[in-house]
């Protein structure tokens, strides 16, 4: 256990999150996401709601500035222009934790999983609502100011 670190948030994918560099993504999946099928690291957080996963890995990795979208979510596929009740909960958290800078891009579904196949790592959760699915890429951390 850490001070401050969210105890969700394992070895593992501690090492993960520190290893990404700028650009990297990766993803929060639902339990129902093909992750295993899509030949990344996948690290497994049976039991925990991906809202829960995403409000942890925010609280420390700083999204991409430099690129117009940062956090992408699976569009559904009856109402591609709604976005999903949790779909809706990712963009709060994201609009949280840049500061209204993002919101959330909402993707095709087969361009999603398109994507998560180019993700640094998986992140399979035990979340069971439908479209429980977000990617995040990774930003940098700006030295502080030299005045």
């Amino acid at each position: 256990m850490l001070k401050l670190i969210d105890p969700v948030l394992g070895p593992d994918l501690l090492y993960i999150l520190r290893a990404m560099g700028h650009g990297d993504e990766i993803a929060i999946v639902d339990a129902n996401f093909p992750a295993e099928t899509m030949g990344r690291q996948v690290v497994r957080l049976d039991g925990i709601a991906a809202t829960h996963a995403a409000e942890a890995i925010l609280a420390l990795l700083p999204l991409d500035e430099f690129e117009p979208e940062a956090a992408f979510v699976m569009q559904q596929v009856h109402a591609p222009d709604e976005l999903a009740e949790i779909c809706r909960e990712f963009e709060a958290q994201v609009d949280r934790a840049s500061d209204g800078r993002f919101g959330v891009k909402s993707i095709e579904r087969f361009a999603f999983y398109e994507r998560a196949k180019g993700a640094f790592a998986i992140v399979q959760t035990g979340e069971r609502r439908l479209y429980g699915n977000l990617i995040l890429k990774k930003g940098v951390i700006t030295p502080p100011s030299q005045d």
